[in-house]
């Protein structure tokens, strides 16, 4: 039996495969690929049940004021330019009525790295949030917020978490995470939080209660070992404390960030079938650990979207209504779409919509 059938056998028979056999998955092509794409779907169909879900939710981004100056970020600005804008906290209790008004059950809040926010705003956010509508969930900053938190009011991580819990903090996006390959960090945002910094945000989170999703940015400088050595260390964590609800590969858009220039560093792009050999690799590699794979749909675009859901992806992400991050960069497929179309999108990719809340409850069949 071929290297390849013999990882793909083991992944079938729901044993573990070792970070140098997700490496091998990751470069195959031809027949091997589409053996991949068969046992990747499969494993999804046997979790899943061939249903694929997404959440009506919105993005709230409160602020594009930021001083890390992230290579791959067009979002983030100086308060001294004019695009630059911060949210009261009166326009953000517009934002989620308009989102309760909406049907939505989850509203997403992250913004820039803004020096000139103290910890009380972050916690007014949350209890806005609760006051409008208690039983709205409120999935709210990465750890890089929160490490930032913990030095603006001088505390742990720890007690700024069990902070924003008592406000309302149901979950947290678990972004910020790019590369978990410090290597790689110190090119493309040598300001943010190192892997160890991450991982210990993300870890005393879940050990709070509090659960976060995962998420991996792919194809700007790094290379296939990197992707690997970052799923390694998700698996790792979710091997430990079980808090992660999903992960979410999210293809770097080129089309405008600096790091689209710097010639020191090429850019190595991920292009159609690497991005689904990467579903399909992460559905295999975290068979037993994280249930939940998610497309990015503003990332991908609704069709290349679709095409996923045959390569280990359940998930088709949020409604969203308000996308300001991947459109700065120069994604080019809009910030909303509508239930009905995610429904339609679904069905034609011959598999079966729900509606889910943000931690996977299935709250409507289609």
């Amino acid at each position: 039996m071929s290297e390849v059938k013999q990882i793909l056998r083991k992944a079938e028979d729901s044993v573990e495969i070792s970070p140098e056999e997700a490496l091998t998955l990751l470069k195959l092509t031809g027949k091997d690929f589409a053996r991949l794409q068969k046992v990747a779907d499969q494993i999804c169909f046997e979790k899943k049940n061939n249903l694929v879900t997404f959440v009506i939710n919105r993005n709230i981004n409160f602020t594009n004021i930021c001083y890390q100056g992230c290579k791959f970020c067009s979002f983030s600005v100086t308060s001294k330019e004019k695009e630059s804008f911060l949210k009261t906290l009166e326009e953000i209790r517009e934002d989620v009525i308009d989102a309760k008004n909406t049907g939505c059950t989850e509203v997403c809040i992250q913004g820039g790295i803004n020096p000139e926010l103290n910890f009380d705003y972050y916690l007014d956010i949350l209890k806005n949030v609760k006051n409008i509508d208690s039983n709205m969930h409120t999935h709210a900053f990465s750890p890089q917020e929160v490490f930032h938190m913990s030095k603006i009011y001088e505390t742990s991580i720890k007690n700024v978490l069990e902070d924003l819990k008592k406000a309302g903090l149901d979950s947290m996006p678990g972004t910020a995470a790019e590369i978990l390959v410090d290597e790689i960090r110190r090119v493309i945002c040598p300001n943010k939080i190192t892997t160890s910094q991450w991982i210990d945000v993300i870890k005393s989170a879940h050990n709070l209660g509090i659960p976060t999703t995962s998420t991996m940015m792919y194809g700007h400088i790094e290379d296939l070992h990197d992707r690997i050595e970052h799923l390694e260390v998700l698996r790792n964590i979710q091997k430990e404390t079980s808090g992660f609800t999903e992960f979410v590969p999210l293809s770097f858009v080129s089309e405008k960030p600096l790091l689209s220039k710097l010639s020191k560093y090429p850019l190595k792009p991920s292009y159609g079938m690497a991005d689904l050999k990467l579903f399909s690799v992460a559905r295999i590699f975290f068979n037993n650990y994280i249930d939940n794979i998610q497309c990015s749909w503003v990332k991908l675009g609704p069709k290349f979207a679709q095409v996923s859901l045959n390569y280990g992806v359940n998930d088709f992400s949020g409604t969203l209504m308000e996308e300001n991050i991947s459109k700065s960069a120069g994604a080019e497929f809009g910030e909303y779409l509508s239930p009905e179309e995610i429904i339609e999108i679904i069905k034609a990719a011959g598999k079966r919509p729900a509606q889910r809340d943000t931690i996977y409850k299935i709250l409507k069949f289609y």
